[in-house]
């Protein structure tokens, strides 16, 4: 029965938050700040499979989260909003609830897709040559929505809060929080036991040396496809989460390079090939941002210099390509044999 203790741990922890919230515990604010929590998490660890475990260079993974924010959106507007672009809605708002997680879904494979525009030029490129298309991919995205007027181009789109607002009314629950949390821990999962297969093995594989891996029957560009839509696709899963938050509106000007560092930031932070660490950084980094608020602009200039100390004396990162397992032997006892197993495997 142990190897059942994670996902009860997690369990209980995620209806104590969500109950909590729901029973007024947390105020709004932290509310908010528990929510960007979840969707970083979510950002960081699918980040981690390309940045980490593969060993490429990514740094475009903003344009995917905007795919995913502006198909969710629509969808949700067109669907259970009243809007000026797309008039009444077009199914009740009772429909909202069991459908959201499904256009979400949607919004994630929309991604997903999108991520071929890195996937099939990554057989051909590695390192800063990949970087710079990730970029380009990135800017990309982000002028194709800037020129689309019908879903308000540079100036934004809205309509998300009164979807939210519309669930709200049906059942009284923190329905944006709950669906976050639930996507958090299917990140987590979906990461640690495609990491954890035959596909991860041979993602690692990569890593260490792409011609070996060719020579030992590894079909890498199956595997970078994979790797790369699996990614954008939890990217445009938490894009989603986002463009529906507390302020109801997006604009492509969210989703610029700045976006992407900050999550290559919590990446390097957390450490390569860690999901372990990218949870912690994630978490760290939110908070850190918020601790330093007060500061303004002037807190882009504490940020870095707090990376730049973090790099001189921890280089790999907080738990470098480690899990807590591997630096809390004693955890596995909890986790139960089957994180023993993944945590020997990672090794």
């Amino acid at each position: 029965m142990k190897k059942y203790y994670l996902p009860l741990l997690i369990l209980v922890l995620f209806v104590g938050i969500v109950g909590g919230s729901w029973l007024h515990v947390f105020n709004e604010y932290w509310q908010l700040v528990i929510l960007f929590m979840g969707i970083n998490i979510v950002l960081t660890v699918s980040l981690n499979l390309i940045n980490g475990f593969m060993g490429e260079f990514s740094c475009g993974h903003a344009g995917f989260m905007a795919v995913g924010a502006y198909v969710s959106s629509i969808l949700t507007v067109w669907l259970f909003a009243d809007d000026k672009i797309f008039g009444p809605p077009v199914l009740p708002a009772s429909w909202a609830i069991p459908l959201f997680p499904v256009i979400l879904i949607i919004g994630a494979i929309a991604a997903s897709l999108a991520g071929l525009l890195v996937a099939i030029p990554s057989f051909r490129t590695r390192g800063d040559y990949l970087a710079i298309i990730t970029l380009a991919v990135n800017y990309i995205v982000k002028s194709a929505i800037e020129n689309m007027e019908v879903i308000g181009g540079p100036r934004g789109f809205v309509g998300m809060k009164r979807v939210m607002n519309n669930m709200a009314a049906v059942f009284d629950a923190p329905w944006l929080l709950i669906w976050t949390f639930i996507g958090m821990l299917a990140t987590i999962f979906i990461i640690r036991n495609f990491m954890s297969s035959t596909f991860g093995k041979g993602i690692e594989a990569i890593r260490e040396d792409e011609i070996a891996a060719e020579l030992m029957s590894v079909n890498t560009r199956r595997l970078k496809v994979i790797a790369f839509m699996l990614s954008c696709g939890l990217a445009g899963l938490a894009g989603g989460l986002f463009a529906h938050g507390p302020g109801g509106y997006i604009n492509p000007g969210t989703f610029t390079i700045l976006k992407s560092t900050e999550v290559m930031v919590m990446v390097y932070l957390g450490g390569m090939g860690s999901i372990s660490g990218s949870i912690i950084s994630a978490i760290g980094f939110t908070l850190l941002l918020e601790l330093l608020r007060p500061l303004g602009t002037y807190k882009w200039v504490v940020i870095p210099l707090l990376l730049v100390v973090m790099m001189l004396f921890r280089p790999s990162g907080i738990l470098g390509n480690k899990e807590l397992t591997d630096v809390f032997p004693k955890l596995r006892a909890i986790f139960g044999a089957e994180e023993e197993n993944y945590a020997h495997a990672a090794n």
